[in-house]
C-alpha cells in the first residue's frame, strides 16, 4: 500500500439527499451483467467495452430532461464494430442506441440496453472540390468542420447553437438546423450523399452508382417494402399535398415522408429517410455535404421591443429585407444571459415584458452590404423600439466584437436560462414552428398558456422561420409538478396543431418528449406509414425503440431525471455537454459534464449504498486525478461552470493534515526547494547522458508505487536539462521599461537542446533591449512563485502563503504598480493576474489591483515588435497556444509574434489543452497522451520549420506528443531580430 494514500472518505458527499426514485438500483452496483460483458468483450476486445457502474452512470445523461441507464457501453472504432454489435443484438433480442456528442434535447442519445459511443473514433474532415463539398465523419463537431471549410470561404448549411459540441452524425440524424438554415439550408437539402449501416448490417453508400443493385441483393424485402409505401403515398393526392404542406415550415417530427416523394429508388428514399431518423434506421458512418458560400461581411443589430408579440410582428419586414438571421429573445432570456461573460450587466434590470430581435445580414461584398444596410434602415424607421437600459443602442453595427457578443448571448439561451433555474429543478426545452406570418399570434398564445399552467418560461427562437423555443423548469421528484407539466404539454400540443397547424418539433427531432403526440400532428394515416417504414427497415426493432414511435400516451413522463443539489460550483449544470470537446480527459476517463453527472448520482443514493461505494471507488482517478485543472471547461460553458476548480477542491479534501503541512513548508522554504530542484534536474540530466533513461524510470516508478502515483512524477525522456544557476544581467531598475519576472519553471528547467545559444531569460532581456524597452530582473526572485504549484493541487495553505508573497514582492519590484510586470510563462501570468486573488488578504488584494501583469508574448507583440527589425524568417511555423492564453485572450498576440518569425503560421484545427499542467503530465502521462493525440496527428501530417508556444511545460508535453522540438516564440523572436 502506498505511504500517502488520500484521506479515506474525503470524496463522499457531505450530505446525501437520497434515496431518489430514479437512483441506479443496487443490482447494478457491479456494472454490466457478467454474461453480456463477457460476450461483448470476446466479440470486440476489452478496451471497447465499458462496464463499470461509473461508466454506465456517466453515459446515462444527455442534454435532455430524461435519464436511462444502459446495461453496457461499447466504444465502436469502425464500421466492423458497429456491424458486429448489430449482429449480436439481432441474435439475442437486444436493443442498440447510438450516441455521439450527447447534446440531444429529448433523450435521443440514451438507451436502456447496449449504448454505442460513436464520437471518440469518428472524427475527421476531408475538404473536396476546393471546399464546394466536404466529407465529414459523424463524430466531428460542426465548429471543427466549419474551421476546415473557412479557409476556402465555405460553410455548412446547418448551424445549430450547440455547434461547439454537437457532431455531424447527430445533426443529420435529428435534421438539426439552427439560426439560418430554415428549410433550405438544413441537412435534408444540403447532403450530397451519406454512408450508413442498416440494422441488418448492410452498408450503403448512396453515392455509389451500384448502391441500388447491391442493396436489392442484400435486402430485397426492405427494397420491396419501401417501394410499396412509395406507390401508396403517390396514389393518394390528398396525402401527397399534406406531406408537402408539412415541410413548407420547419418540421422534424416523425420520419421524413417526403423522402418517398423526392426519391425514385430505394437508396434515394433511404438517403432522405435517414435524415431526422434519430438513429432508429441505422448508423450514419460518413456524410458528404454540399457547402455554401461563407459571406463574411456582417451587419448586425440587437433591437429591443416593449413585448414579445411586438418583436415578433417586426419579423416579416426583416425577412423581406433579406436578413439571413432574425432571432427572438424574451425578457427572461435576456436577463438570464447576464451570467454570460461579456453581456451588459444592466440587462438584469430589463422590464419583464421586454423582448429583442437579433437581426443579421450577411454579404459577399461591400456593395451588397451597403444595400442591405439601406434596407435595414428603412425597416428601422417604421419600428417603435425601446431603450430601457443604458447599454441598448438599437443600431446596426459591423464591429466583430460587438456582433460576437450578441451571438454569444443568443446561443447561450438554453444554458444561461437553465443555469439560472431554481436548484433541484429539471429543465425541459421545447421547440415548435408555426407559419412565420402567425408568429406574433403564436407568441401571445404561448404566453397565455404558460400563465394558465403556472410557468414563467423563457422564450427564444429562429423568428425568421416561425420557429420558437421555450424552457420550462419543474421538480421531477414532485408528482404534482410532473402532473402540471403533463397538463401543459397536452394543452400546448393541441394549441400548436389545432390552432396553428404547426410542427411540434421544428429542429430538435421528435425524441421521447413528443413521440406520444406524433399522431396528433400527422393524423392516423401518415403515422401508420411511419410505423410501417420502421418495420420495413428494422423489422426486429433493434434500433432505438421508443425514441420516435411510442404508443404509450404517457411516454414523455417516463424517465424524467431528478436533479439533486451538488456542490455550488457544479449545481447550475444542465448537462448540455458544451464543455466536453475542450476537455483534455474526454477520451481517457471523464468529462466535466460526466464529473457532475456522477456526483449527482452519488446524491441520489442512500448512505452506505453499494452503488455509492462503487462510484466513489472510481471517482478519485476517473474524475479528480485525471482532471488537468486547466478550466477550459469554464470557457466553453455559457454560464462559466469551472469543473476544474471543483476538482481542485476535491484534491484539497483528499489531503491529509500531514500533506497540507508539508506543502506549506515547501512554500515557506521555496528558495531551498527551487535550488534543490534545479540540482536534481541537473543530476538527472547527467545520469541520462551516461546511462540513458532506464535508471530514472525505474527509480521514479518504484517511488510512485511506494508513495503515491499522484504525488511522485514519472521520469520522461523529454524533461529538459537544468537552467543556468544565475539569471542573466539586466537593465538597471532606473532605466527599465518593465520588471521582468522569470517564472520558477524557467529558473529550474532549461530550454530546448537546439536553443542552447540563449536561454529564455537571456532572449527576453536581449530582445527587449533591442527594441529600446529594457527590462529589469529583481535580484530576489528566487523563492517566489505564482502559486500555481500549490493551487493546481489543492494545497490551500501553501497557495495562500505564496499568493501573498508574490503580490507583496511584485508591489515592491514595480514601485507600487508604476512599472508593468512581464511574466515569461502564460500559466504563471494567469496565476499572478487572476488566480491568486481569492487567496489574498484584504490589504494585498488592494495592492494587486494596482499591478499591471503582462504576459511576455503580449509584451513582445505590443511593445517590442513595432521597434524591431526582422532580419531572418523561417518558412513555416505551427503554434500551440496554451489554455492559459485562452483564459487571458492572448492567442492573437502569439500569432502576431510568430508571423514576424515565419512566412506561414498555422494553428491546428484540432488544437487542445496538452494537459501537461505543470507536472500532471508526469504524474499521469496517459492524460497528456490522450489529450494531444488529435493535435499531434495534425501537426505530424506535414513538415514545419518551427514549433512554437510560450510555456515550458506545455512545450515539453507537445515534444512528447509529436517528437518535434517546441520552443518559446520569444526565443525565435530574439533569433529572428539578432544582428
Amino acid at each position: 500500500m502506498p505511504l500517502l494514500e488520500p484521506k479515506p472518505g474525503a470524496l463522499r458527499p457531505r450530505t446525501v439527499t437520497g434515496p431518489s426514485p430514479d437512483r441506479v438500483p443496487e443490482r447494478m452496483a457491479h456494472g454490466t451483467p457478467e454474461g453480456l460483458r463477457d460476450d461483448l468483450t470476446a466479440l470486440l476486445g476489452a478496451d471497447k467495452v465499458l462496464w463499470k457502474v461509473s461508466d454506465l452512470v456517466r453515459y446515462a445523461s444527455d442534454a435532455s430532461p430524461y435519464r436511462f441507464v444502459p446495461q453496457v457501453v461499447v466504444v465502436a472504432e469502425d464500421v466492423d464494430d458497429v456491424s458486429a454489435v448489430l449482429s449480436y443484438a439481432h441474435g439475442r433480442g437486444r436493443e442498440v442506441v447510438f450516441r455521439a456528442a450527447g447534446t440531444s434535447l429529448n433523450g435521443q442519445a440514451q438507451g436502456e440496453d447496449i449504448l454505442v459511443d460513436v464520437r471518440r473514433h469518428w472524427s475527421g474532415v476531408e475538404v473536396l472540390e476546393e471546399g464546394r463539398r466536404a466529407r465529414i465523419r459523424p463524430g466531428t463537431t460542426v465548429v471543427r468542420a466549419n474551421a476546415a471549410l473557412a479557409r476556402y470561404g465555405r460553410v455548412l448549411g446547418p448551424d445549430p447553437a450547440s455547434a461547439i459540441a454537437c457532431t455531424l452524425g447527430g445533426v443529420v440524424a435529428n435534421n438539426a438546423s439552427g439560426m439560418t438554415a430554415g428549410t433550405t439550408r438544413n441537412s435534408y437539402r444540403t447532403l450530397s450523399s451519406l454512408t450508413f449501416v442498416l440494422p441488418g448490417g448492410t452498408v450503403v453508400d448512396t453515392a455509389d452508382p451500384l448502391a441500388d443493385e447491391e442493396l436489392a441483393r442484400a435486402e430485397p424485402a426492405l427494397c420491396a417494402g419501401l417501394m410499396k409505401i412509395k406507390r401508396e403515398i403517390e396514389a393518394d393526392p390528398e396525402l401527397v399535398a399534406r406531406i408537402r404542406a408539412k415541410y413548407e415550415i420547419k418540421n422534424t417530427n416523425g420520419y421524413r415522408l417526403d423522402a418517398y416523394l423526392d426519391g425514385t429508388t430505394p437508396v434515394e428514399i433511404l438517403r432522405g429517410l435517414m435524415v431526422g431518423s434519430e438513429g432508429t434506421f441505422g448508423f450514419i458512418s460518413e456524410t458528404v455535404f454540399d457547402t455554401l458560400p461563407l459571406d463574411r461581411l456582417l451587419s448586425t443589430a440587437l433591437l429591443f421591443f416593449p413585448s414579445l408579440p411586438a418583436a415578433a410582428a417586426a419579423v416579416p419586414a426583416f425577412n423581406a429585407a433579406g436578413a439571413l438571421a432574425v432571432e427572438l429573445m424574451d425578457g427572461n432570456t435576456l436577463r438570464a444571459s447576464v451570467s454570460v461573460a461579456g453581456v451588459p450587466a444592466d440587462w438584469a434590470a430589463l422590464p419583464g415584458d421586454t423582448a429583442a430581435l437579433l437581426v443579421e445580414f450577411r454579404a459577399p461584398d461591400e456593395g451588397a452590404q451597403e444595400e442591405y444596410e439601406r434596407r435595414a434602415a428603412e425597416v428601422l424607421a417604421g419600428l417603435e423600439l425601446v431603450a430601457p437600459v443604458a447599454s441598448v443602442t438599437n443600431a446596426f453595427t459591423r464591429d466583430p466584437a460587438v456582433v460576437a457578443g450578441y451571438w454569444k448571448a443568443r446561443k447561450a439561451f438554453v444554458t444561461a436560462v437553465g443555469g439560472a433555474r431554481a436548484s433541484g429543478t429539471t429543465l425541459i426545452t421545447e421547440d415548435f414552428a408555426v407559419p412565420p406570418a402567425r408568429l406574433a399570434e403564436a407568441c401571445q398564445a404561448l404566453l397565455t398558456l404558460q400563465a394558465e399552467h403556472g410557468f414563467d418560461a423563457a422564450v427564444a427562437g429562429h423568428a425568421a422561420h416561425g420557429n420558437l423555443h421555450f424552457l420550462l423548469a419543474f421538480d421531477a421528484a414532485k408528482p404534482a409538478d410532473v402532473e402540471r407539466y403533463a397538463a401543459f404539454m397536452d394543452a400546448f400540443c393541441r394549441l400548436t396543431v389545432e390552432r396553428f397547424d404547426g410542427s411540434l418539433k421544428a429542429e430538435h427531432a421528435t425524441g421521447r418528449n413528443i413521440a406520444p403526440f406524433l399522431e396528433l400532428e400527422w393524423g392516423p394515416r401518415a403515422t401508420e406509414l411511419m410505423w410501417r417504414t420502421k418495420r420495413v427497415i428494422d423489422p426486429d426493432g433493434v434500433l432505438a425503440p421508443r425514441i420516435v414511435l411510442d404508443r404509450d400516451p404517457d411516454a414523455h413522463l417516463r424517465g424524467l431525471k431528478t436533479i439533486p443539489e451538488v456542490e455550488a460550483v457544479g449545481d447550475p449544470c444542465i448537462e448540455c455537454g458544451f464543455c466536453e470537446p475542450t476537455c483534455p480527459s474526454q477520451d481517457l476517463t471523464t468529462t466535466p459534464r460526466q464529473r457532475i453527472v456522477l456526483r449527482r448520482e452519488m446524491m441520489r443514493q442512500s448512505p452506505g449504498s453499494p452503488v455509492l461505494d462503487g462510484l466513489l471507488g472510481e471517482y478519485g482517478y476517473d474524475a479528480v486525478d485525471t482532471c488537468a485543472g486547466d478550466s477550459t471547461c469554464r470557457l466553453a460553458c455559457p454560464v462559466g461552470i469551472d469543473t476544474g476548480a471543483l476538482m481542485k477542491e476535491f484534491r484539497h479534501r483528499r489531503h491529509t493534515p500531514r500533506e497540507e503541512r508539508a506543502a506549506e513548508l515547501a512554500a515557506r522554504g521555496f528558495g531551498a526547494v527551487e535550488h534543490t530542484a534545479r540540482l536534481a534536474v541537473a543530476a538527472a540530466d547527467a545520469v541520462t547522458r551516461r546511462a540513458g533513461d532506464a535508471p530514472l524510470r525505474a527509480l521514479t516508478g518504484a517511488a510512485r508505487k511506494a508513495v503515491r502515483p499522484d504525488l511522485v512524477p514519472e521520469w520522461l525522456p523529454q524533461i529538459p536539462g537544468a537552467a543556468a544557476r544565475a539569471l542573466p544581467p539586466s537593465a538597471p531598475r532606473a532605466r527599465a521599461a518593465a520588471v521582468y519576472y522569470p517564472a520558477c519553471v524557467n529558473r529550474i528547467f532549461g530550454g530546448p537542446d537546439d536553443a542552447a545559444d540563449a536561454s529564455l531569460a537571456e532572449a527576453v532581456v536581449a530582445v527587449s533591449a533591442r527594441a529600446g524597452k529594457p527590462v529589469w530582473i529583481p535580484e530576489d526572485v528566487t523563492g517566489t512563485c505564482c502559486a500555481t504549484i500549490w493551487h493546481s493541487k489543492g494545497y490551500r495553505a501553501g497557495t495562500e502563503l505564496m499568493a501573498n508573497r508574490i503580490v507583496e514582492a511584485a508591489w515592491g519590484w514595480t514601485a507600487g504598480g508604476r512599472l508593468p510586470l512581464v511574466v515569461d510563462a502564460s500559466s504563471c501570468t494567469l496565476g499572478i493576474a487572476h488566480e491568486v486573488v481569492p487567496y489574498l488578504t484584504d490589504d494585498n488584494r488592494a495592492l494587486h489591483a494596482e499591478l499591471t501583469v503582462v504576459d511576455s508574448v503580449v509584451w513582445a507583440a505590443e511593445e517590442l515588435l513595432p521597434h524591431l527589425t526582422v532580419l531572418r524568417r523561417a518558412g513555416s511555423a505551427v503554434l500551440h497556444p496554451t489554455c492559459s492564453m485562452r483564459h487571458l485572450g492572448d492567442e492573437a498576440h502569439l500569432a502576431a509574434v510568430a508571423r514576424a518569425c515565419a512566412e506561414e503560421v498555422v494553428v491546428p484545427d484540432d488544437l487542445g489543452c496538452c494537459a501537461f499542467a505543470g507536472d500532471r503530465g508526469m504524474l499521469h502521462p496517459e492524460l497528456t497522451a490522450s489529450a494531444t493525440a488529435k493535435e499531434a496527428a495534425e501537426v505530424l501530417a506535414r513538415p514545419y520549420d518551427l514549433h512554437l508556444s510560450a510555456n515550458r511545460m506545455c512545450e515539453v508535453g507537445m515534444d512528447r506528443a509529436t517528437g518535434r522540438s517546441y520552443r518559446s516564440v520569444l526565443l525565435e523572436l530574439e533569433r529572428a531580430t539578432r544582428p
